[in-house]
């Protein structure tokens, strides 16, 4: 390609995804710091001999040389060169199902809010990071760590639900309907016909994981966590136009556990 030039460049990433190509080798899909979603192929990393196959596993924080052009066509591959593992988080998770599963749809979701390539996200990177090594240190529920990523990532793209002030006119108030295709919680005068109405503490524990209050967050019963995830799952896929793969598949039977 004319004007084209192959370069080594450094920058540290996420791994959100990994796939198999030939017979040796992997294309890994990588949320960077500076270099917003990319895709790279990974050499040999499917032999037992190779080097750093281990380092490049999903919900793992890695420092890596790339070649390629970081300016170049966003549909073009790249390639590891080198890879150093910063925090392997995911090894902190594999053996747990219900972290496991949160982590899987943290990381499907950061891939599906960068739809291009190569367009820097700083803060969203800074968000997946911080989710799961959240998830790895244990502090918190899984489910809640999931929900609180979820409703910040939503933030981040403008997505973020009306939890107090009504969506459609703005009045002010606590507002006791919720109507995913208004916006969020919704006065008696905007409430269209099939919105929800869900606990007040739902909407408290909405605001509190939007807000990292984790005092109110941890304190909350679990019957409230499932009704806060259901309107926070179905706010996302509103916007989204489709479901996450991973979604339902998330372990919310320890509600309670940290």
């Amino acid at each position: 390609m004319p004007g084209y030039r192959r370069q080594l460049y450094r920058d540290d990433a996420v791994v959100l995804r990994v796939q198999k190509l030939g017979e040796s080798d992997r294309i890994i899909t990588l949320l960077t710091r500076r270099h917003g979603r990319l895709r790279a192929v990974a050499r040999g990393v499917r032999r037992t001999t190779s080097r750093f196959g281990a380092r490049l596993e999903p919900f793992g924080h890695v420092d890596l040389q790339i070649a390629g052009n970081p300016d170049g066509p966003g549909s073009s591959l790249h390639t590891v060169s080198q890879v150093e593992g910063l925090h392997l988080y995911g090894k902190r998770f594999l053996a747990d199902y219900p972290r496991y599963t949160a982590a899987s749809a943290i990381v499907e979701t950061a891939e599906r809010l960068t739809p291009v390539e190569r367009e820097p996200s700083l803060r969203l990177f800074q968000l997946t990071l911080g989710a799961l090594r959240a998830l790895a240190e244990g502090d918190h529920a899984g489910t809640l760590v999931l929900d609180a990523y979820l409703l910040r990532g939503m933030a981040l793209a403008g997505w973020a639900p009306a939890l107090r002030d009504c969506a459609v006119c703005g009045t002010q108030g606590r507002h006791r309907a919720f109507s995913v295709p208004a916006g969020g919680c919704v006065c008696p005068d905007c409430r269209p016909p099939g919105a929800a109405h869900p606990a007040p503490a739902t909407i408290d524990l909405m605001a509190a994981l939007a807000t990292g209050d984790w005092q109110v967050a941890d304190t909350s019963e679990p019957a409230t966590r499932r009704e806060c995830s259901g309107l926070v799952a179905a706010h996302l896929q509103w916007h989204l136009e489709r479901g996450l793969r991973s979604l339902p598949l998330v372990d919310r039977s320890q509600e309670t556990q940290p």
